[in-house]
């Protein structure tokens, strides 16, 4: 159930579907975002996680999460990713509009006992 859950976040994630991403998220779901082992970003809420998840639709014109792998600890399930995007935006790192984006990374979903997530965090 928990591995459906996560395939249906990440073809939403792949769709760009907000609504479909926060379907089973908790309302207190906290997200991190992890990149060179620091929080670049932390949203409390579902709300919250909308708004940025929205926000976010206009940095790539295309974009794209495959699940290489998967890992059950306890309450948490972890999926190895390799993603692809195409830059809409210049970024304040360099990558500019049009750039090809490659990254292997990995996201962590910590689930409650409703089956909700009550967070995720995506690590690059």
């Amino acid at each position: 159930m928990r591995e459906e859950i996560i395939q249906e976040y990440v073809n939403a994630y792949n769709n760009k579907d907000v609504d479909k991403m926060i379907e089973n998220l908790a309302d207190d779901v906290l997200f991190e975002n992890i990149s060179n082992h620091e929080v670049t970003l932390s949203i409390r809420g579902k709300d919250a996680f909308r708004e940025q998840a929205i926000a976010a639709l206009s940095y790539f014109s295309t974009r794209k999460q495959t699940i290489l792998r998967t890992q059950h600890k306890g309450n948490t399930v972890e999926i190895y990713i390799d993603y692809e995007a195409i830059a809409a935006i210049d970024f304040p790192n360099g990558i500019k509009k049009g750039d090809e984006v490659k990254i292997m990374g990995r996201s962590i979903f910590e689930f409650a006992r409703s089956g909700k997530i009550i967070k995720l965090t995506d690590i690059s």
